[in-house]
């Protein structure tokens, strides 16, 4: 079992809960146990495309790590909390709300190399410890800007006002407007000069990228506050939701010993990288550690193979190759 397993991460569940997922399935199906790994932690209060990388694929985490990503979120105006998302207290509030000629007039500004605070809230460290230890004990949490790229960011679905269950739909409350409003019962979307409650984007991203960052920041250009209500991943690397599965499946084809069917090879992992076709003896030698000279390619990443199997990330320098990482298949 080399390869990846791609989760649609539910609600509520952290990335090394995923992980656990993964291996409870494998122990259920009575496969052999391999090494299992996340590739790119995805906050429990965010739902989406989770890449878990099994046996050799493992190596390849760490560049799944540094790949792009995108995302839908929806931003809530007139509000801020403390996390920037659901699950924070209030820190913020504006009775402004801005239009969707206006989101639309700064979206720019937030597109292409952008200079980034990321949020407390976040497990990047500072002096050893974590940011979101310190900041949920009460110690100011102070985090230098990144730079970043946001690659892409335009609106999906501008809304404003509220939506009204429709009949017989469970209930007579009004609810906040947000992405996962059943189809049909948003009562309007939102013309340009009609003033919005909460917005949905489509951002892609480089790595680094912190959207509850994005999202108050957004908000803030446009003279107001903001949180995220909203975040689910659609992308991660060459990864998207059509690769996905749920727990529900997960468990469902582990029981059936089935998981070979969902399992994507080590290659799709580096679907962006060309091929490099070996010889035997070229392929002893890059196991053995030892470069190989005078190879006639262009410099950069390849994916080196021998006969479809899988010898290593070789990177190519001068017509001279190097292993990046060694696969044992």
């Amino acid at each position: 079992m080399h390869g990846w397993i791609i989760l649609d991460k539910p609600l509520g569940l952290g990335s090394t809960q995923g992980v656990s997922a993964v291996k409870r399935a494998l122990r259920q199906g009575g496969y052999a146990k391999v090494k299992v790994g996340h590739g790119g932690t995805l906050d429990p209060l965010a739902t989406g495309v989770l890449p878990i990388a099994l046996g050799e694929a493992t190596k390849l985490a760490g560049r799944m790590l540094d790949s792009d990503k995108v995302y839908d979120f929806t931003v809530r105006f007139g509000v801020q909390t403390d996390t920037l998302d659901l699950e924070g207290k209030v820190v913020a509030e504006s009775d402004v709300r801005p239009t969707l000629a206006q989101v639309e007039a700064v979206l720019p500004r937030f597109t292409g190399p952008i200079d980034q605070v990321p949020p407390a809230y976040s497990a990047l460290k500072v002096d050893g410890e974590r940011a979101y230890d310190l900041a949920r004990a009460g110690e100011e949490v102070v985090l230098a800007g990144r730079r970043v790229t946001v690659h892409s960011l335009t609106i999906s679905s501008p809304v404003r006002g509220r939506w009204q269950p429709q009949a017989g739909g469970g209930g007579g409350s009004t609810t906040d407007v947000s992405a996962s409003s059943p189809s049909g019962a948003l009562r309007h979307l939102a013309l340009a000069g009609e003033e919005l409650e909460s917005v949905t984007l489509t951002a892609h991203v480089s790595k680094g990228t912190y959207i509850r960052s994005l999202a108050r920041d957004i908000a803030l250009t446009l003279g107001t506050v903001g949180h995220v209500t909203m975040l689910r991943r659609t992308k991660a690397g060459p990864f998207t939701l059509a690769h996905a599965i749920s727990l529900d499946k997960l468990a469902e084809l582990a029981n059936a010993r089935g998981l070979e069917a969902i399992l994507l090879p080590l290659r799709a992992g580096l679907d962006d990288i060309p091929a490099l076709s070996l010889t035997p003896d070229q392929a002893g030698a890059l196991q053995q550690g030892r470069k190989l000279i005078g190879i006639a390619v262009h410099d950069g990443l390849y994916f080196a193979v021998l006969h479809d199997v899988p010898v290593a990330l070789v990177e190519v320098s001068d017509h001279q190759v190097r292993v990046v990482r060694g696969f044992n298949l």
